[in-house]
């Protein structure tokens, strides 16, 4: 899948150029847009992948950075997670650096797949 190889959305090539603009500008700003016609694939494909327990993913991060990892599966932006927890949003970028390194991912569609494999996003 794509979004292994670092990809932030997927889109078809049929999709009308104003949804085009719209993914695009929301990639910039740290959002992930898949079309609804590829969703399905993309869980089954998720599903599918060997999990390990969400024990080994939590060893490895602070409380905080679970918070922050748990709110990034959901789709929040920096921003957005900075007002829900009540941190600054600097604060909410060294903690999502500090995740990315220690999960060993390279943007936020990465470790959100991770959260989402674990369960994280539901809790």
């Amino acid at each position: 899948m794509p979004f292994e190889l670092g990809a932030c959305g997927y889109l078809l090539k049929d999709t009308p150029r104003n949804k085009v603009i719209e993914a695009i500008r929301g990639t910039m700003t740290g959002k992930s847009y898949v079309d609804p016609l590829v969703v399905g694939k993309l869980l089954d494909h998720v599903a599918n992948k060997q999990e390990q327990p969400s024990t080994l993913i939590t060893a490895k991060l602070t409380e905080r950075e679970v918070d922050v990892l748990r709110l990034i599966a959901r789709g929040l932006s920096n921003s957005d997670i900075a007002e829900k927890l009540h941190l600054s949003e600097g604060t909410i970028r060294n903690h999502v650096s500090a995740i990315f390194s220690k999960l060993d991912v390279s943007d936020r569609t990465q470790a959100a797949i991770l959260a989402i494999r674990h369960g994280l996003d539901q809790s």
